[in-house]
C-alpha cells in the first residue's frame, strides 16, 4: 500500500530556505542545542518536548499577552490537561496587531456573488471593530456573554467576531442558508444575548431574504436582547433593530480596548454537523485556538505578512474560524460569498487570478466537480501568484491530485488537510518544505502525536486503522456546552481508547510519513467481518464517466452487512444492467471482491451537509427504517426521500 512513486511536486531549495518553519528550526537548534534538519526531525522533537514546542511557538509567533510561568498541567490526562493556566491574552488583540504595524495594508478583500467588491485596511478594520465593541459594551455585553452571528462570509462578520472577542465575550455563528429550526437547534442551546444578522444574501443568482427567518428566531429565543442588522443584498429592515451604518455613525470615534482574559476562557461555540441528533455545542478556548492556528498558518501553510489567503467557506463551517486567524500573521483575508459555480465554474479561479491570491483553499468536492467536468484552467487562467492549494471537507482522491497538477497549475504545493470542528484545526495537513505524493496528506500536525491504531494498540506502517492522538494539545475543546460532567465529551472522543483521542477517521500511514484517508470509521463497511473504507469504493465508481457522484452504505442484512451503492448519473442516463455490471467490474478489478456492492441503485440526488459532506449515516438510517434525528443540518434534506422504502432493498 505504500506510495513510493515519484512526487507530484517538490519544494525548491529557495522555498525550503525561506520558509518560516526553517527559521523556526534554526531557533530551536540555537535554543536547545539540537540538530534538527528537516520536518520529520522537528515533528519528533515537537512530540517529545511538547511543552517546549508550544512555549517556543508563543515567542516565534509574537503572541501578545501576559505570559505566566506554567505551560502544561496534568499532562497525562486526556481530557483534563490544562495549558498556560496562569497566562492571559486577548484573541482580537492578536489578530489586529498589524493595524499598528501596517495600518494601510489590506486586512480584508471581499467579493460578493453579485460582483460587489470592497476592501478594508487594517486601520479601517480596527476602527470598525472599535465601534461595534463600544456598541456591545453600551448594550451590556460583558466577558462570558454569547453573541451570535447569522451572517454571510463578509467583512462585517469578521468585524463582529473581533468586537465580541475584544470584550472577552463568546462568538457563535450559523450561515444564513440554515432554516429556522436548524438555527434554533444551535442557538437555542447556548442562548445568545445579542444577534447580528444580514438582511439578505446572494446565492446562485438569486437574492435570499433573511429577515423573515430572523423574526421567527427572535420570537423563539427570549435570551436575545439586542438585534443588529447588516444591510447587504437589499434594503429590508426590521422595525426596532439597529442597522450597521447607524451603529458606525453613532459610535464612530472610540478607542478600541482589549480585555485580556484567561488562556482557557471560551472564545467560540461551534457545532457538530448534527446529522445523528441535535448538534453538539463545542466550546473552544482563546489561547488554544490562537496558538494552534498560528502553528498551522506559520509552520505548515508558510503564510507570511502581506500574502493573500482564501478559503471557500461559510460562517457555519470551522474553516471560517481557521481562515480569520490568518490576520495574526499579517496576511490579507480574501473573502467570497455566493455559489462557487455562479455564473459559471470559473468564478473562484477568476478571483484567484485577478486578486493575485497566494493560498487557495476549497473543498475536495469542489475539485471533484471541476475534474468531472474536465475543465482545463491551465489554458484559460494565469496564476503566477498562486503557490499553495488547500483541500478539506472530505477525502481528496488521487485522481483529483492529477487534475490539479494537469489542469490548474503544475508548480503548486497541494495540501489535503484533515481535522475538524472538534479541534478547530487539523491532525494531518501539509508542509511547504515536503514533497506532495499522489493521494496522501503530507504530514501530521506538529506537536500532535498522531498514530494509527487497531483494536488496542498502534499498527505498523501501511496497515489501516483508527486515527488517534495520544498526547494533549492546546486546541482540544474546553468542554461541550451543557455537559457539566463531561459525559458527552468523553463519549465523543475517549470511549474507544482510555486517555487517547480517537477521532473517527479510518486511515493508513505510508512509508513517506504521509497519511491516506479512507473515510469515517463509523461508516466503514464490514461485510463478513472485513473492514472496507467507503473512499476506496468512491474512488473507483467516480472514475466512470457515466457517474456524477455516489454514496455507499452497509445495510444490516440477514445477520451480516451487505454493501449497497447508490449512484447519481450524468445527464439523463438511466441505470441498466450493462452499466451496473460495468460499475461492479470497475470496483472488483481495482479493489477486492469484498468491495463489490450487492446492490447498485440509481438516485436523483445525494444528501449532504451544508459544508458539502455526504451523509452516509443518514442514508443508512433511512434505508433501515430509523429516524434521521436532525435533517435540518442538511443542505438538501429532501434528497433522503430517494432512499426511503426502496423495494429492491427489501430482498
Amino acid at each position: 500500500m505504500a506510495n513510493n512513486k515519484q512526487a507530484l511536486w517538490n519544494p525548491s531549495k529557495q522555498q525550503i530556505e525561506s520558509a518560516n518553519i526553517t527559521r523556526f528550526m534554526y531557533e530551536i537548534n540555537d535554543r536547545f542545542s539540537t540538530k534538527i534538519k528537516d520536518f520529520a526531525g522537528l515533528h519528533d522533537w515537537s512530540i517529545q518536548h511538547t511543552e517546549d514546542f508550544w512555549s517556543e511557538l508563543w515567542s516565534f509567533a509574537d503572541v501578545i499577552g501576559d505570559r505566566g510561568k506554567k505551560i502544561l498541567q496534568d499532562k497525562h490526562k486526556m481530557p483534563g490537561a490544562v495549558w498556560f493556566s496562569d497566562s492571559k491574552l486577548n484573541f482580537a488583540e492578536n489578530l489586529l496587531k498589524f493595524a499598528d504595524k501596517t495600518p494601510q495594508k489590506n486586512a480584508i478583500v471581499f467579493w460578493g456573488e453579485d460582483k460587489i467588491k470592497r476592501s478594508l485596511s487594517f486601520a479601517d478594520l480596527k476602527h470598525q471593530v472599535a465601534s461595534v465593541a463600544q456598541y456591545m459594551r453600551v448594550k451590556g455585553i460583558v466577558e462570558g456573554d454569547i453573541v451570535a452571528g447569522f451572517m454571510p462570509n463578509m467583512p462585517e462578520s469578521v468585524v463582529a467576531m473581533l468586537a465580541t472577542a475584544s470584550i472577552g465575550a463568546i462568538w457563535t455563528s450559523c450561515s444564513p442558508d440554515f432554516g429556522v429550526q436548524g438555527v434554533l437547534d444551535r442557538f437555542g442551546q447556548v442562548k445568545p444575548k445579542m444577534l447580528i444578522t444580514a438582511n439578505a444574501y446572494f446565492y446562485n443568482g438569486k437574492t435570499h431574504d433573511c429577515l423573515h427567518k430572523v423574526e421567527e428566531i427572535v420570537a423563539e429565543l427570549d435570551s436575545i436582547q439586542e438585534l443588529l442588522v447588516v444591510p447587504y443584498a437589499n434594503d429590508s429592515m426590521i422595525n426596532g433593530a439597529l442597522s450597521y451604518p447607524q451603529l458606525l455613525a453613532e459610535y464612530g470615534n472610540v478607542k478600541l480596548e482589549f480585555k485580556r482574559i484567561s488562556f482557557n476562557s471560551p472564545l467560540y461555540i461551534m457545532y457538530s454537523s448534527g446529522t445523528t441528533g441535535v448538534p453538539k455545542c463545542i466550546v473552544h478556548g482563546v489561547g488554544g485556538t490562537l496558538l494552534q492556528h498560528l502553528k498551522e498558518h506559520l509552520l505548515h501553510v508558510d503564510l507570511k505578512a502581506g500574502e493573500r489567503i482564501f478559503y471557500f467557506t461559510t460562517c457555519g463551517w470551522m474553516m471560517w474560524n481557521w481562515l480569520v486567524s490568518a490576520l495574526a500573521t499579517g496576511a490579507t483575508l480574501m473573502l467570497y460569498d455566493g455559489s462557487p459555480f455562479y455564473p459559471d465554474a470559473s468564478c473562484l479561479l477568476d478571483y484567484v487570478e485577478q486578486e493575485k491570491i497566494n493560498v487557495f483553499g476549497t473543498s475536495a468536492k469542489y475539485i471533484d466537480v471541476l475534474r468531472n467536468e474536465s475543465i482545463d484552467f491551465s489554458v484559460t487562467h494565469s496564476l503566477p501568484a498562486l503557490s499553495r492549494i488547500l483541500s478539506t471537507g472530505s477525502v481528496l482522491v488521487p485522481e483529483s491530485y492529477d487534475y490539479v497538477y494537469e489542469n490548474i497549475k503544475a508548480n503548486v504545493c497541494l495540501s489535503s488537510i484533515s481535522g475538524g470542528t472538534d479541534i478547530v484545526s487539523c491532525f494531518a495537513l501539509g508542509s511547504s518544505i515536503l514533497p506532495v505524493y499522489r493521494g496522501e496528506l503530507q504530514c501530521k500536525g506538529l506537536a500532535m502525536d498522531v498514530q494509527v491504531w487497531g483494536d488496542s494498540s498502534q499498527v505498523p506502517i501501511n496497515v489501516k486503522g483508527e486515527l488517534v492522538c495520544v498526547n494533549p494539545f492546546p486546541s482540544m475543546p474546553l468542554s461541550f456546552w451543557n455537559d457539566p460532567d463531561n459525559k458527552k465529551y468523553h463519549e465523543a472522543y475517549f470511549s474507544k481508547f482510555e486517555n487517547i483521542w480517537c477521532h473517527g477517521d479510518y486511515v493508513l500511514e505510508t512509508d513517506n510519513g504521509g497519511l491516506v484517508f479512507y473515510g469515517r470509521s463509523d461508516t466503514v463497511l464490514n461485510p463478513g467481518g472485513v473492514r472496507i473504507g467507503t473512499a476506496e469504493i468512491y474512488r473507483q465508481v467516480e472514475k466512470l464517466k457515466e457517474v456524477q457522484e455516489s454514496i455507499v452504505i452497509g445495510q444490516a442484512w440477514q445477520g451480516d452487512v451487505r454493501v449497497v451503492l447508490f449512484v447519481k448519473l450524468v445527464d439523463n442516463l438511466q441505470l441498466d444492467q450493462a452499466l451496473t455490471d460495468k460499475i461492479r467490474l470497475q470496483i472488483r478489478k481495482n479493489t477486492t471482491p469484498r468491495h463489490v456492492p450487492e446492490k447498485v441503485l440509481q438516485v436523483a440526488d445525494i444528501p449532504r451537509t451544508k459544508s458539502g459532506k455526504i451523509v452516509e449515516l443518514a442514508v443508512k438510517n433511512v434505508v433501515e427504517g430509523e429516524k434521521v434525528k436532525n435533517s435540518e443540518s442538511l443542505a438538501n434534506p429532501e434528497a433522503l426521500e430517494f432512499y426511503r422504502n426502496r423495494e429492491s432493498l427489501k430482498s
